[in-house]
């Protein structure tokens, strides 16, 4: 899992960071929004579960339910 950061400022990022305690797995900032143009982004929250070689499995806008990506990622890890 990893977090990607786009909006607001690098700071603002860091602030949710500690905020939510999110240490757990890396973030990233793109200051571009050329990672939310290739995933189809256009609101938050988002979330993509990706294949080992990259491809996307399924993608969600909003909520995303915890246990199809749980289903979804043990069927790509098989």
């Amino acid at each position: 899992m990893v977090g990607l950061g786009t909006q607001d400022s690098a700071e603002e990022a860091v602030d949710f960071v500690r905020e939510y305690g999110t240490y757990s797995f890396p973030m990233y900032w793109d200051e571009t929004f050329v990672s939310w143009d290739q995933f189809g982004i256009r609101s938050q929250p988002a979330a993509a579960l990706l294949s080992p070689d990259g491809e996307v499995i399924e993608a969600w806008l909003g909520r995303f339910p915890e246990d199809e990506v749980l289903r979804l990622a043990a069927e790509a890890a098989a």
